[in-house]
């Protein structure tokens, strides 16, 4: 399962959500959030990983990150510097985001090429 966000604050919420899938037998629980603040500390997410409620926390590069959370095992860096140069790029030849904004197709060949993976090994991974 896939909990996405805008921002962890303090993480409650999402936190709560995943408790809930938790009890509705999902077996692992992947949180996405564009801004990680995590106001509250790390230990509320330090404990939902080592309790298995969650399996990784994904965020972007867009705010700082403290040496701690970047190291931590459930924590893994989306980084966002090429696309952000796409945008400066396009926009300063004055061309549309439509194609860089709409992830559609690039979503479409990531799906096919995990697949392919799948079927190449022979392991289901979800």
């Amino acid at each position: 399962m896939l909990i996405t966000d805008d921002m962890i604050s303090t993480g409650e919420s999402m936190l709560d959500v995943a408790q809930e899938l938790k009890i509705r037998r999902a077996r692992r629980i992947f949180v996405a959030a564009t801004f990680a603040y995590f106001t509250n500390g790390l230990a509320d997410f330090d404990k939902a990983y080592k309790d298995g409620l969650i399996s990784k926390v994904l965020s972007t590069n867009l705010t700082y990150l403290p040496a701690e959370l970047r190291s931590a095992p459930w924590f893994t860096l989306v980084d966002m510097s090429k696309y952000l140069s796409y945008i400066v790029a396009i926009l300063n030849h004055d061309r549309s985001l439509n194609n860089l904004l709409n992830p559609v197709g690039r979503i479409t060949k990531l799906l096919g090429n995990y697949r392919d993976m799948q079927a190449r090994s022979g392991i289901r991974m979800f």
